[in-house]
């Protein structure tokens, strides 16, 4: 399948027409290319707070509260375009209020088929400034969607950072990961976990950023990266594990093209085995047995 991860830019958008506009533009552009799976990245929802008014998008609690008030229309957006276009997107992540799981939002993607059907995904593990500042919640649980192209997981940026996360989706022959970095440390704390979990799980991780700046929403002011999809370096993958790389901070898609029968392969009969051989580090994940040297 071809997949293509966006580098996405975040616009202060007034009316409900002109995000429609956009997203529809996005998703025809990507399906004009050939594009089955489409990936947006981590909080690029928040533009959809601008539609309440600049000062509810320049404050964090106003602005989480505009998003989720609209995240209705948005789903509804994705899925008819899902479906018109005959592709699978990943819609940026969003906060959401959900009252099934607590007072506070929690951080949100949701990923649709061109068939119509719709699955959610929470972030695990919330950064400093979520859960110090904003006060985002965990969410529900890790999911694994079986569709159409195979096996999807999703790790939401800083989840893509802890191996046990990546390990429970270790059935995934892709693992999204959609991000919302502000400094360019952050984009590659990011980057090379998506890395490690492609080389830990022998499959293909899929990035997503936002890019470039958006000083009316506070939440998302400053946003560095590019789009990246990577697989295990070994037989049937490229050398150094990039398949495709977008240029940093320069927005719009970054294509590549993914050959589960390469995943399938690799796990069988690699070079290594490293997803066969993970259990056999039980027992060994307690601290280090101390030695003095003299």
């Amino acid at each position: 399948m071809k997949v293509a991860t966006a580098a996405y830019p975040l616009d202060p958008l007034r009316h409900w027409a002109d995000y429609a506009t956009k997203i529809e533009a996005w998703i025809a552009d990507a399906a004009g290319q050939g594009a089955e799976l489409l990936v947006f990245p981590e909080y690029g929802a928040m533009e959809l707070s601008m539609l309440a008014g600049a000062s509810a998008a320049g404050e964090l609690e106003l602005a989480a509260a505009a998003v989720s008030e609209r995240i209705g229309e948005a789903d509804a957006l994705h899925g008819d375009l899902a479906v018109k276009y005959k592709v699978h997107v990943l819609a940026a992540s969003a906060p959401v209020f959900d009252p099934w799981i607590g007072k506070r939002p929690v951080n949100r993607t949701r990923l649709f088929t061109p068939t119509g059907g719709m699955g959610i995904q929470d972030k695990q593990i919330m950064t400093r400034f979520e859960r110090d500042e904003w006060r985002i919640a965990p969410g529900g649980p890790l999911k694994l969607f079986d569709t159409a192209l195979g096996r999807i997981g999703v790790l939401i940026c800083y989840d893509a950072e802890f191996p046990l996360l990546g390990r429970a989706l270790a059935e995934a022959d892709v693992i999204l990961v959609p991000s919302c970095t502000e400094a360019l440390a952050g984009y590659w704390r990011v980057r090379v976990g998506a890395m490690a979990r492609a080389l830990e799980a022998q499959c293909v991780s899929v990035m997503a950023s936002t890019v470039g700046p958006a000083e009316w929403c506070p939440a998302v002011d400053a946003n560095c990266g590019a789009g990246g999809v990577f697989g295990p370096p070994d037989t049937g993958f490229p050398s150094d594990g990039i398949i495709g790389a977008g240029v940093l901070g320069k927005p719009g898609w970054t294509y590549a093209s993914i050959d589960s029968a390469a995943v399938a392969h690799v796990r069988a009969d690699g070079v290594v085995l490293g997803r066969r051989h993970w259990d056999e580090q039980a027992g060994r994940d307690g601290p280090a047995t101390p030695e003095r040297l003299g």
